[in-house]
């Protein structure tokens, strides 16, 4: 039986990981060597957040425990350039500075290593002083993208371990990655198994930024003894006497700590065990070395972000439950912003791209570190002209996978709709009102939108069926409009849902 951790507190963590069972060295066995393995994923803001993660305690964590000793193994599953405050403006260049200054022994290409083009992810590698473990990517000649290694062998107290790296190939539509390829995950995570095997790999390591579903099919198929995953922001030990998979939920809140025992047979075969450990990140002091890394960075974002620009009248949701499943004000904010900018009939946005999952209080002071903490991406304001049949195609694209929390959810601005989200994807928009009217099919309209989603991002792919009238090179950055806009409405911002999507089911 395959027992899984999937949870959310450190304590009911570490209680059902203190009932898995673990396979004991055989007696006959040598003494078994202890490694250490220590884990992070979807890692990108150097500040904590509200007591937890961010550099300065992985620094105590790392410290704490010994990641410099050669028996330790500090990895990270990729998610690091992008989304971020700073981001915005380096295109991610700090979080590789401040990756370069620990003692990390390989990285996986996360999805958000493309957020700014594949030209940006090359540089980053190229910046990084850590291996870049990446099997399945490829450049449009079909080589790998170029920093990269496909495979890493490591001799770690007298035993190889190999390692493969793979990206979900999902990254198409939810980055930017332009011409680049992706190789399918399992196919590509059994053929790399199988030549580090060859090479005299004793122990494969899968380090990866995929999908649940593409972790599972690895974790069933055995495609490696251990998988270190990324991508789902999830809490989460398996292990089912073969292989163990472990993903470390996000912003280096909590680190997994996987300790082997490690021994080699009279006949030369090797066998592991393993024992899982969840360090949350605020049971650790923030590091002086860490904090006098970060303090630059801070007052940079300081310098250019804490700048008044209104205030929330009313609570306003920017949670990632509400924005990927239903109308959300800020979103609202957001799709009436771009509207306004580009004088369009409809303003439509993915949930997806609304990042700072919070509330703001009524009478909290909105400043420009508040909206781009929302919109971190960097994307700018477009204008399309699209036929009303291609705009419900794209509303349609919005809801199909909402029972996923996907970030494709659309947030509106000049129509309303109604979704029966039990009905079969495709076929759940249930009513389209564009101001007043009904949607007519065969009308065209203008649409203002973000550039990722022109560019099929998310799946958005009907829009780039419409006549574009700004293109992203001649857009504004979308946090940009919005700012504008909420000095433009007088800074005060009290909008409240008012039924611009309805969910049936």
């Amino acid at each position: 039986m395959v027992r899984v951790v999937r949870l959310s507190t450190v304590a009911s963590v570490v209680a059902a990981l203190a009932a898995l069972p673990l396979a004991l060295p055989s007696p006959a066995a040598a003494e078994p060597v202890a490694i250490k393995i220590l884990q992070v994923n979807d890692w990108d803001r150097f500040e904590e957040d509200d007591g937890r993660g961010g550099f300065a305690r992985l620094v105590s964590i790392l410290d704490a425990e010994d990641a410099t000793a050669p028996n330790v193994l500090f990895l990270h599953a990729g998610d690091a350039i992008s989304p971020s405050l700073l981001s915005g403006f380096d295109q991610g260049a700090h979080m590789i500075a401040l990756l370069n200054e620990l003692p990390l022994r390989a990285f996986a290409l996360g999805n958000h290593e493309f957020d700014f083009g594949p030209e940006i992810a090359v540089e980053r590698v190229a910046e990084a002083g850590f291996p870049v473990v990446n099997s399945n990517v490829k450049t449009a000649a079909g080589e790998l993208l170029p920093g990269t290694v496909e495979t890493l062998l490591l001799d770690v107290e007298g035993f190889t371990f190999g390692f493969y790296g793979l990206t979900t190939p999902a990254t198409i539509e939810i980055a930017s990655p332009g011409d680049t390829m992706f190789a399918p995950v399992l196919e590509t995570g059994l053929a790399m198994q199988a030549a580090l095997r060859e090479a005299g790999a004793d122990i494969v390591v899968a380090l990866v930024h995929t999908g649940w579903e593409e972790d599972m099919s690895l974790f069933r198929n055995q495609a490696a003894d251990l998988i270190l995953t990324g991508h789902d922001h999830d809490l989460r030990v398996m292990y089912n006497g073969r292989t163990a998979m472990v993903e470390s939920y996000s912003q280096a809140e909590y680190v997994t700590a996987i300790d082997l025992l490690v021994e080699r047979g009279e006949d030369g075969t090797v066998g592991w065990s393993p024992s899982f450990r969840v360090l949350d990140s605020a049971a650790y002091e923030p590091a002086e070395r860490g904090l006098a890394l970060i303090q630059p960075l801070a007052d940079q974002l300081s310098a250019e972000l804490d700048v008044d620009i209104g205030e929330a009248l009313v609570e306003l949701d920017t949670r990632r439950a509400t924005v990927r499943n239903q109308e959300s004000n800020f979103g609202s904010l957001i799709a009436d912003a771009i509207r306004n900018a580009t004088d369009a009939d409809i303003g439509l946005t993915n949930g997806g791209g609304i990042r700072g999952d919070r509330l703001y209080a009524p009478g909290h002071v909105l400043t420009r570190r508040d909206v781009l903490s929302e919109l971190p991406f960097g994307n700018t304001t477009v204008l399309i002209e699209l036929s009303g049949a291609d705009l419900l195609a794209a509303l349609e694209n919005g809801v199909s996978q909402v029972e996923d929390g996907a970030g494709r959810f659309p947030q509106v601005s000049g129509l309303s709709f109604t979704f029966d989200a039990t009905e079969p994807a495709g076929e759940r928009v249930v009513e389209v009102m564009v101001g007043d009217q009904p949607l007519d099919p065969a009308a065209t309209y203008r649409v203002a939108t973000n550039d990722y989603m022109l560019g099929g991002g998310d799946g958005y792919a009907s829009l780039a069926k419409g006549v574009v009238i700004i293109d992203p090179a001649a857009a504004t950055l979308m946090a940009n409009t919005v700012i504008n806009y909420i000095t433009a409405i007088g800074g005060g911002v009290d909008l409240e849902p008012e039924g611009r999507i309805t969910r049936l089911q």
